[in-house]
């Protein structure tokens, strides 16, 4: 991120969730607050001039709703479980905290501080109230520690949490990431976390890797380059060694199994770029 500056992609992102509640039916993410937290100009621009059906956009753009929808699926398995903390890292404009269904349940929004003070402005503009149940936690990854950042918040590390981290590690150096992954590996029994990465290109065909070469170019522009890639084999062993005692990983036919089976308007991951992981300890 640009110092000072709030994500641009968090933005991108928060419009594609809101283009999904127009555009698509049936949703597999449902978030009646997604249209308010973009503004309404945006809003109101999205709903007169949708610009967002062609291919790649909509490949995206179901990529971004099966990852959060897969991230509140499982944290609602955890809350069945006895879980009471959910971890938003980079929380962007994620609106679940907003219409949290669980009543127990405390949710840590972790993200740069300049995200945060723009999330903040666009939920008081919106008239989205602010739950007490809700508690923001502002963490530079680069240069501050997830414990830190946590433990200043009233956060238990001796209880079972559940972590979401969604668009956050292609930008981050391996040992942010893998710092971030070794707390929550460290955590009690019964915690876990799902997070999405980028594919090493090597791993990646001729048309995989023109996709991919045509979305770092565009992050970069806003300043948020790509960093991390990962093999997906490579990396479930890397989270075994961390402590995590279980692992899922979630490519495209997986994802569009479980989301968006016997559609008839065609919505579905596509491209090889979209992957899920969850890990729990």
């Amino acid at each position: 991120m640009q110092e000072g500056k709030f994500s641009r992609t968090a933005q991108r992102v928060a419009i594609r969730r809101a283009a999904h509640q127009v555009l698509d039916h049936p949703r597999v993410l449902d978030d009646p607050l997604a249209l308010r937290i973009i503004g309404a100009e945006t809003a109101e621009e999205l709903r007169s001039n949708p610009r967002e059906n062609h291919k790649f956009a909509r490949a995206f753009r179901a990529f971004m709703a099966a990852r959060s929808r897969y991230a509140e699926d499982e944290l609602a398995r955890a809350v069945a479980h006895g879980v009471s903390q959910y971890v938003i890292l980079g929380a962007g404009l994620d609106t679940f905290a907003y219409r949290n269904g669980h009543p127990e349940l405390r949710v840590f929004e972790v993200d740069h501080p300049a995200t945060q003070e723009w999330k903040r402005q666009q939920l008081h503009v919106a008239g989205i109230s602010i739950p007490q149940s809700v508690i923001f936690v502002p963490v530079d990854f680069e240069r501050q520690t997830l414990a830190d950042g946590l433990g200043s918040c009233g956060f238990d590390a001796n209880a079972a949490a559940f972590f979401s981290w969604l668009g956050v590690t292609p930008y981050l150096t391996h040992d942010a990431c893998l710092a971030t992954l070794s707390f929550i590996a460290r955590m009690p029994a019964g915690s876990g976390v799902v997070f999405d990465f980028a594919i090493d290109p090597a791993l990646l065909n001729a048309g995989q890797r023109e996709a991919l070469d045509a979305l770092s170019a565009r992050v970069a522009r806003y300043g948020e380059p790509f960093q991390l890639f990962f093999d997906p084999s490579k990396l479930q062993k890397e989270l075994k060694s961390l402590g995590f005692r279980r692992t899922e990983f979630l490519q495209g036919e997986q994802i569009n199994a479980r989301y968006f089976k016997d559609r008839s308007d065609d919505l579905r991951v596509r491209g090889g770029l979209g992957h899920l992981m969850g890990a729990w300890v």
